[in-house]
């Protein structure tokens, strides 16, 4: 079955445990990216205070609280009234306001990967860590499908959304080798009140509409002292795609539901926050297209595809955080405790990869129908304490501590029926319906020291470096039970590694609003021990990268343009990827790649009420040698894989992307309102790298029986526009938006899906992205 998941064949699956790329295809997800600028987090559309606030954007990069424009390194961040504005519900949304920023949706929101700056999810392992406020959220080790099922927040009493572009090893640690993204929530207000209610309706093109709802309320119960927040939301997103098999439509309609309470108490010597936020993502099924594998037409009609069993998936996160930050004068503490459960469940139709396996390999007339469940369960706790100097002085310190420990289980299930979805015939059902049951318990372990200074010298240098030493230990075991597609037995595995990671930046100032700085910077995706299979290692190492960075931030024409330029060059090495004959398939530690390209983010404000914004992203990211070679011994003849040929592009990663947005304010007869666009455009992407499997002779591989080599398929590059308009006065607000306004036609993702019994190419999985999608939203706040 598959431990780590992938979009491969069934041949040449990435990321398999153990039956078939077959279980793979539907976890693992492709998309396209963009760009954009550095938004301001803000509430009023009032161009007065847009201008005010633009130089003064704060992020907490460093672990301090900090104006956007002084943080040497490349940061975007996405206010919660951009979010509003674009009728957000996940990822995917707001993703092309993000330069160098990939997000591969698989079909419904909980069901994303994310990459930057062309750090692909190749392995099982997140590329990008996240972040809710001050707590690390999902898994650091390979089998929670954490390349694939990236936490989608829902959007809604977030103040803000941060993404560090680069690695953040030295400060987040295991699993940032790409970057962060981290998700700011909004604080209670201990000195006023404050009530929101909402409620709206979207619709989708040829596809349903839905409706979602939301409420908020900041309640002081000691004035001044202590304050109470607690929000709800329900977001439902309408299906668009349907099923040829048993006539279906719209089947991909899913729901998101988010609460959160929080208690903050504002001391005089020490700040005390509570939270408790819990989401929940159900889908009925996913959204897709069948493709013909030769001409890449639909073979049953745009947005149809064809499945025999559902593929539901739901995806639920509790999250309680506890957060102390003490002035204790002369420094400030600060203790940050997490406690964290995350339930994930994901179904896929692999009737086309095992449903031969009834008539030809049990003898019935005709072949069945198959799915294989996957379910994944995270119990996480997370403690980190710092210490850190007081901010303005000529040398800013920070030295802190950090645990984690995750309690993880993984399941798998290939079952095996009838083609109408009935049990198999007797005796056929008790002794074949299960193809394979198995579980993967893990734990992992971490322990991490890591410090931080920035000196400054004279009025115009500032030096910032950092170090980071960490220790993982994890624990794991492959328990077969059930069925013949892998043998019956029980497997423990282990590891343990210590990495060291560091960064140093320094920076220049060039005038009262320029700034030039470079930055260089290590980042570590965690290894572990690997499942128990001929030819496949014990364990596989750390990912490990460098990264070489030099930027440039200013602001001119009285602040009325702002520009950031970045230019980067990536080092990756001992890339974990993943190795499979047959389905049957572990992670190696493939090879070498780079990654070099450059961002602009301008934003312009013609006049007081028009703001222009213009971004791209460059991105050239390319493997440096054929990933190193997997022998598998057959009888009589050896299988040598390789799963990826130097030269070949990071998938999904698109030399150019690019985004024009634009904004109008006004304010007339006592309303306010706003009017903007955002034309989006993604280059070609490539879905996967080239896969060569050889039949050599055993123990000679010089001796080459035969040779088969698949090229990736390649996407084509697409651009879409989205409207967004606003009106409001008082306490009310009237929204409308847009999305894809001319229904542009895309894939978002491509998958082959092949006969596991007889390799045939049978057909393409293809994501597309969101049809044209109108959306209509009501705030009232009092």
């Amino acid at each position: 079955m598959n431990a780590f998941q992938s979009s491969r064949p069934w041949y040449r699956s990435p990321l398999s445990l153990a039956i078939t790329s077959a279980l793979a295809w539907a976890i693992a997800a492709p998309v396209s990216a963009q760009e954009s600028s550095e938004a301001q987090a803000q509430s009023d559309t009032s161009s007065a205070e847009r201008a005010a606030t633009l130089d003064r954007v704060v992020v907490t990069a460093n672990k301090r609280v900090e104006n956007i424009r002084d943080v040497a390194a490349s940061i975007s961040v996405i206010g919660e009234r951009q979010l509003e504005n674009l009728g957000a519900s996940s990822l995917a949304d707001y993703a092309s306001l993000i330069p160098g920023m990939q997000v591969q949706d698989n079909g419904s929101p909980g069901q994303t990967s994310v990459s930057l700056r062309g750090i692909a999810a190749l392995s099982s392992g997140a590329s990008v860590a996240t972040y809710i406020d001050e707590v690390p959220v999902g898994s650091s080790g390979i089998y929670q499908g954490a390349n694939t099922l990236m936490l989608d927040v829902l959007p809604y009493d977030i103040s803000r959304v941060e993404v560090l572009r680069g690695p953040q090893g030295t400060l987040y640690g295991a699993g940032a080798i790409g970057g962060l993204l981290k998700y700011v929530t909004r604080a209670p207000d201990v000195s006023g009140d404050e009530f929101r209610l909402g409620f709206g309706m979207r619709t989708v093109n040829d596809g349903g509409d839905a409706w979602n709802t939301r409420f908020g309320a900041s309640v002081p119960l000691k004035e001044d002292r202590l304050g109470l927040r607690m929000s709800f939301a329900r977001n439902g997103l309408p299906g668009y795609t349907d099923n040829v098999v048993d006539g279906r439509e719209d089947i991909n309609d899913s729901e998101q539901m988010g609460a959160r309470a929080a208690l903050f108490w504002d001391g005089d010597a020490f700040d005390l926050n509570l939270s408790v936020l819990q989401q929940r993502i159900s889908a009925d099924d996913r959204g897709g297209t069948a493709l013909d594998p030769e001409t890449m037409e639909p073979l049953f009609g745009d947005l149809v595809d064809r499945t025999w069993q559902h593929q539901p998936f739901s995806k639920e996160l509790t999250l309680t955080s506890l957060s102390l930050d003490w002035d204790m004068g002369w420094a400030d503490f600060v203790s940050a405790t997490g406690w964290s459960q995350t339930d994930t469940m994901t179904q896929i139709d692999s009737t086309i990869q095992f449903g031969e396996v009834a008539n030809a390999l049990l003898g019935l007339p005709e072949p069945g129908s198959s799915f294989v469940r996957y379910e994944f369960d995270l119990d996480k706790v997370t403690q980190e304490f710092r210490l850190s100097s007081k901010s303005g002085g000529r040398f800013e310190w920070l030295v802190g501590i950090f645990y984690t420990k995750e309690d993880a289980l993984q399941t798998q299930l290939a079952w095996l029926g009838q083609l109408d979805g009935s049990p198999l015939p007797a005796p056929y059902d008790e002794m074949f319906s299960t193809l394979t049951f198995l579980g993967l318990p893990s734990t992992y372990k971490e322990l991490a020291v890591f410090a931080n200074g920035s000196w400054r010298i004279g009025e115009r240098f500032k030096l910032d470096a950092g170090v980071r030493q960490a220790r993982n230990e994890q624990r794991f075991s492959q328990n077969v039970s059930e069925g013949i597609l892998v043998p019956i037995g029980n497997t423990p595995g282990e590891s343990e590694e210590d990495v060291f990671t560091w960064s140093i930046s320094p920076q220049f100032k060039l005038g009262e609003d320029a700034m030039l700085y470079a930055r260089a910077a290590t980042g570590y995706q965690p290894g572990g021990p690997n499942v128990a299979i001929v030819g496949i290692p014990p364990k596989v190492d750390s990912s490990m990268l460098s990264s070489y960075e030099l930027g440039l931030k200013a602001q001119f024409a009285e602040q009325r343009v702002q520009l950031d330029l970045a230019v980067f060059r990536i080092d990756w090495e001992d890339i974990q990827v993943a190795s499979s004959f047959n389905g049957i398939g572990g992670l190696v530690n493939g090879g070498e790649a780079t990654s070099e390209g450059a961002e602009l983010s301008t934003l312009f404000r013609a006049t007081d009420a028009l703001t222009v914004g213009f971004n791209v992203a460059y991105t050239k990211a390319d493997i440096k040698n054929d990933f190193e070679p997997t022998v598998i011994p057959q009888d009589g003849f050896d299988v040598i894989l390789n799963t990826g040929l130097a030269g070949d592009r990071m998938p999904y990663v698109p030399k150019l992307s690019w985004a024009l947005t634009a904004e109008y304010a006004f304010a007339v007869g006592g309303f306010n309102g706003q009017a903007g666009a955002a034309l989006r455009g993604v280059g070609k992407r490539l879905n996967d790298t080239t896969e060569r499997q050889r039949i050599t002779a055993p123990g000679d591989p010089s001796t080459v029986l035969d040779e088969e080599i698949t090229a990736p398929l390649e996407l084509d590059s697409y651009r879409a526009l989205d409207l967004y308009a606003g009106i409001g006065k008082g306490n009310w607000e009237l929204r409308i938006y847009a999305n894809n306004i001319t229904d542009e036609g895309a894939w978002s993702s491509l998958t082959p899906i092949n006969s596991a019994i007889t390799g045939t190419h049978v057909q393409v999985a293809a994501v597309p992205i969101r049809p044209r999608t109108f959306g209509i939203e009501f705030d009232y706040r009092f």
